[in-house]
């Protein structure tokens, strides 16, 4: 082999010399890992010139070892016997973190062969290694253990890569999951402010997995699937305190959301966007996306990620949409196909894959785009603007313009609220705030100072509640307190990028500097009030003197970033009377405009009320103050005021008032009186002017209000409206006198259009569970209507009255081997909103005490939950139990990865009382509903048929179908028990029925096939007959087709045209094997005849493969 030889002593010189890369490879091979700054600096280096990636799905190559329970035991874990809260045995299959102990070549196998694919970077098997995940499992005291040593094992396998690849060195990045758990939404149905786990709960857990992993070797951190941002913020704050505490230089940090569907947002309802501007403040290596959907359905999430983030990108999808058997379809050459659209369109830099992705699909994605161009990193504006967020973005730059903050969510800023705070009336002082939002406010301030108040509390208590409220919830939040404690536990609550207003130099600059860096770590702007060690700043000079230095020692000492700070240079109020006081208005104006000349990026904001305090109850006066004030201070900077939004334009106001109060903001006038003349003019408005009161047209905003009553319900279910709803019901109650069909009837039908709205993503998470608190105040408001009626029937039928009454009992747990449980509650909040017993037990629920718990609890409905893949074939497994228990109870089956076909294919084959898939939340109440009417049984036998049509399109439409061999599917043969004897038959051989009278059958004429024939199809609960008669829309004309069907059945029977005969037959027979034998006789010692016998052959997974000589008893 022929080698190259550097031609001059210079060059033979540097070829000794190892290179930045071989230097990180020799780290690697040696097992060392090399500093957050070479990592950085190796990859800023290859993403110039190529697409680097990441791993495929740990969890998917897993699954396909097809492991079990003692596979996840090991020698360690055999003897386990933890039992949970109900004294329930903890399985620990599906518990993947633990393989690093009882399976560890394997793992470390795994992450080989993800990097031999070619994979620049692995994730630890470690997704779920905090203490609140795995404290499902009762194992949290060993995740520091298992942290290292996943960490370990990964970096093992790196090492060997590296040491076969030297030119290109492998990097692990630790998993940091989301965690079971969430902080922006309530589990409970009647405190939407609760949680099941604090920020401080969370913070600890992911610093205890940050730990290990560290000590692990990891090179980098990767949080991620991130479904709440508020998770991923706790998580950041964590590694950050990590670092902090240990005085090391922090690892390259990776952040990963998960999109949940195509309406753009996470579990929690943010869109990309916000997401970005929320964690923004970590300084991540890469922001990206994963998980939840396929490449296709992501890129467009993907790039509006990519063309608003300066940094580096990531993305590494499904592979494609979960099918109905909750796999994935796209094979290697798909997936890859899929990003390589992405390569030809130059927004990669990292890439690789998640569920249902192989090292074959990493393989195959390296080979098509490693050739692609790489994304280059955009190019940062000189001066950028402060971005902030709720569930959406919000950019205060000039195109954006103004921002209105609303203050009457302030208990200084409106007495309204005060009294309803302190009455701890919290839904009103909620209307309060959606009011703001309805006068077009563009941030939301929130100050809970009071003297009798607990504002620690009162902050938490109403942040988490507001982060519920959509409406709310959309727009960027201000935590206003004087109380430090009390701004830190409103950040702990929200998941957007917050405004804290306020800090400043008062406290001295160590406590300024420390609550700025908190303010850093929230990812939060800040207000900082023109105040310092010697007081407020009155004048333009002491504005500008302090507000300089504090964007000197902001910058300078923490490197705070420019555009995220907010000057109040104080707006005093003017027009008191005192000369001093007179040029409080154009002393704050110029000092913006200066401020704003010497200290770049920053933003401006004020209290527009101290301006006009002078002039307390004369609202109009004080409103034409603040508009031409902001007429004049907005150009020079202003770009946000803490102001009631409604204020009237300035050319909207009476050009007199206007003059006058320009004077005086602006002090000046020609003849020096302008403050006299205004005092004056004051004192006239002052007193009230003898106009009668015009009656006004009501505000268009209500103009749903003169519809009927049903139109009304439905409005404000859909819209989330409760001010009207007692009214609404009880005009409907008077209407149709029985409570229980206002429920049955427009409020089902309201819950129902909440449903559609849902599916079509025209409504995300946060509003279904707002408009279920509302259907549960028109239920609280007709119970008593109910009560009473209960009551007196149960005192006729001599009952105890006292006995509680619910509109139904029902089960719900995630089934074994699954932790998640966040679409269980949301369906539990919905279903109690309802007046529905929810039994919850809970996350990994063995079937044994699911179906023990149902019936001790006697319910009527059991609901299962799952998320990852394998719950499916639990799913299935608790659906055969059902039957063998001889159960009767209607089973719900939901979550992420089921679908109604997958329900229609694999679990009603294995139980036969009804079986029925809820696609949503929403829908939940309408479903469990209407197992509970009187139609039960013609709803269940509509679903029946539903899903018999998708089963058997299902295996009739499939592409490449799959045959089991006669051996297997006579394996898979049903069992029936032929001790049980059937009655024996009044006779033995051939009956002729000849001429039987035609009118003494019609009564049991099935006319549902003569109505279809006809194209006569009710709808639920009116398809079959009788019922269809009662259907809206094919009633009528069933009813004239029967009625002439009878007729001529009539006539028939009159004029003797038809004849009923038929023969029967009854002989002894047995199955031999697949085929039936009939013999002449009882001693079945001569065979008649034999029926030969065809058995399902069709792959049908698990099911049961039938024919019909199982229905024979065998020979």
């Amino acid at each position: 082999m022929k080698l190259f030889k550097p031609s001059t002593p210079e060059q033979q010189l540097a070829s000794l010399r190892p290179s930045e890369t071989q230097k990180v490879s020799q780290k690697i091979i040696e097992g060392k890992t090399p500093t957050p700054t070479e990592v950085i600096n190796y990859f800023n280096g290859e993403l110039k010139k190529r697409i680097c990636f990441l791993d495929g799905g740990m969890g998917t190559r897993i699954q396909a070892e097809n492991l079990q329970e003692e596979d996840y035991r090991g020698d360690r874990f055999k003897d386990f016997s933890e039992k949970d809260a109900n004294g329930i045995p903890v399985s620990l299959k599906g518990n993947n973190d633990l393989l690093i102990f009882t399976k560890p070549d394997m793992v470390k196998d795994i992450h080989k062969e993800y990097f031999l694919a070619g994979s620049d970077i692995c994730e630890t098997n470690t997704f779920n290694g905090t203490t609140v995940s795995q404290g499902e499992y009762k194992m949290q005291a060993i995740v520091h253990e298992m942290n290292k040593v996943g960490a370990q094992l990964a970096k093992k396998a790196a090492a060997e890569v590296t040491k076969e690849e030297p030119h290109k060195p492998r990097f692990v990045a630790g998993a940091v999951g989301p965690t079971s758990r969430t902080l922006s939404v309530s589990p409970s149905v009647e405190d939407p402010s609760f949680r099941n786990v604090t920020w401080d709960e969370l913070v600890d857990a992911y610093k205890q997995q940050v730990s290990g992993l560290v000590e692990g070797g990891v090179d980098l951190l990767m949080i991620e699937t991130v479904f709440d941002t508020q998770n991923c913020k706790a998580a950041i704050f964590a590694v950050d305190q990590y670092f902090l505490e240990a005085k090391t230089e922090r690892l390259p940090v990776m952040l990963s959301a998960t999109i949940v569907d195509n309406s753009g947002r996470t579990l929690s309802g943010q869109t990309i966007e916000a997401f970005y501007v929320s964690v923004k403040h970590a300084q991540p290596f890469t922001v990206g996306i994963n998980c939840a959907l396929g490449a296709a359905q992501m890129k467009g999430f993907y790039k509006k990620l990519a063309d608003m983030n300066a940094g580096w990108c990531h993305v590494y999808p499904n592979a494609g949409l979960p099918n109905a058997m909750g796999g994935y379809d796209e094979d290697p050459e798909i997936f890859s196909d899929n990003i390589l659209d992405y390569a030809k369109d130059g927004i990669l830099n990292f890439v690789g894959g998640c569920c249902g992705t192989f090292p074959s699909h990493i393989k195959a994605v390296c080979d098509k785009v490693k050739s692609c161009p790489v994304r280059t990193l955009p190019e940062l504006p000189k001066y950028p603007s402060m971005m902030l967020s709720g569930l959406e973005p919000c950019s205060v730059d000039k195109e954006a313009g103004f921002q209105w903050v609303g203050e009457r969510c302030n208990l200084m800023g409106s007495a309204k609220f005060k009294k309803l705070v302190d009455a701890y009336k919290w839904d009103e002082a909620m209307e309060v705030c959606v009011a703001q939002c309805e006068k077009k406010a563009d941030i939301l301030d929130f100050n809970f100072d009071s003297d009798l108040i607990d504002g620690q509390s009162a902050m938490s208590k109403f942040m988490r509640l507001c982060v519920t409220e959509p409406t709310v919830a959309r727009l960027p939040f201000m935590i206003d307190s004087s109380k430090w404690p009390v701004v830190e536990e409103g950040l702990k609550c929200v998941q957007g990028k917050c405004i804290v207003n306020s800090i400043s130099l008062k406290v001295g600059e160590e406590e300024f500097l420390r609550q700025a860096k908190l303010c850093m770590r929230y990812g939060a702007a800040v207000v900082i009030m023109a105040f310092d060690e010697k007081g407020q700043a009155a004048t333009f000079e002491d504005k500008v003197r302090i507000c300089q230095r504090s964007y000197r020692c902001l910058r300078e000492n923490i490197d705070f970033p420019p555009e995220d700070i907010i000057f109040d240079c104080n707006v005093l109020t003017i027009a008191t009377g005192l000369p001093e006081h007179n040029s409080y208005g154009i002393d704050f104006i110029n000092a913006v405009a200066e401020i704003k000349r010497t200290c770049p990026c920053v933003s401006f904001s004020g209290g527009l009320s101290n301006l006009s305090f002078s002039f307390r109850g004369l609202n109009s006066l004080r409103d034409a103050m603040h508009s031409v004030f902001l007429y004049h201070a907005v150009p020079k900077g202003l770009n946000m005021s803490i102001v009631n939004p409604g204020l009237p334009r300035y050319t909207d106001i009476d050009p007199n008032t206007r003059k006058l109060a320009e004077e005086v903001i602006l002090n000046q006038s020609a003849d020096g009186k302008h403050v006299e003349r205004f005092l004056e003019f004051a004192e006239a408005v002052r007193k009230p002017a003898p106009t009668a009161a015009a009656a006004g047209a009501a505000p268009a905003k209500d103009a749903w209000r003169s519809g009927t009553y049903t139109e009304r319900l439905h409005y404000g279910l859909v819209n989330g409206i409760d001010k009207f709803i007692e009214q609404d019901t009880e005009e409907a109650r008077a209407d149709l006198n029985v409570p229980l069909y206002v429920i049955e009837g427009p409020l089902m039908q309201g819950m129902g259009i909440i449903g559609d709205l849902f599916g079509a993503g025209k409504m995300f998470l946060p509003q279904v569970i707002k408009s279920a608190r509302v259907m549960k105040k028109a239920v609280a408001y007709l119970t008593p209507f109910m009560e009473e009626e209960r009551r007196a029937a149960a005192l006729a039928n001599n009952e105890d009255p006292d006995q509680p009454k619910y509109n139904g009992v029902v089960l719900m747990a995630t089934v074994k081997g699954d932790v998640h449980d966040i679409g269980k509650n949301i369906v539990g909040v919905v279903l109690g909103c309802n007046n529905f017993k929810v039994v919850d037990m809970g996350v990994m629920v063995p079937c044994e005490n699911i179906l023990d718990k149902a019936v001790e609890e006697k319910v009527d409905v059991i609901g299962l939950s799952g998320l990852i893949t394998p719950s499916l074939d639990e799913m299935v497994y608790v659906a055969e139990q059902m039957k063998a228990r001889g159960m009767k109870v209607p089973l719900m089956i939901g979550g992420a990865t089921t679908s109604k076909r997958h329900t229609a294919v694999k679990i009603i084959p294995k139980y036969d009382n009804g079986v029925i898939h809820v696609l949503d939340a929403s829908r939940s109440c309408t479903v469990v509903s209407a197992l509970m009417s009187a139609d039960k049984q013609t709803y269940l036998d509509e679903i029946k048929e539903e899903y018999s049509e998708i089963r058997d399109e299902y295996y009739a439409t499939l592409v490449d179908k799959k045959w089991k061999s006669l051996a297997e599917a006579q394996k898979k043969k049903p069992e029936l028990d032929w001790n049980k004897l059937p009655p024996k038959p009044k006779f033995v051989g051939n009956l002729c029925i000849k001429d039987h009278p035609i009118d003494e059958i019609m009564e049991y004429i099935d006319w549902t096939p003569f109505f279809q024939v006809y194209q006569l199809r009710g709808k639920y609960p009116n398809r079959d007959y009788p019922h269809i008669f009662k259907d809206e829309r094919v009633g009528p004309e069933a009813k004239k087709l029967f009625q002439e069907a009878k007729d001529m059945l009539a006539w028939i029977v009159k004029e003797g045209l038809l004849k009923c005969s038929g023969v029967v037959g009854i002989h002894p027979a047995n199955a031999v094997g697949d085929d039936i034998e009939v013999y002449t006789n009882e001693n079945r010692d001569t065979v008649k005849c034999k029926f030969y016998g065809l058995r399902q052959q069709l792959d049908m997974g698990e099911s049961t493969y039938w024919c019909q000589g199982d229905f024979i008893a065998p020979k």
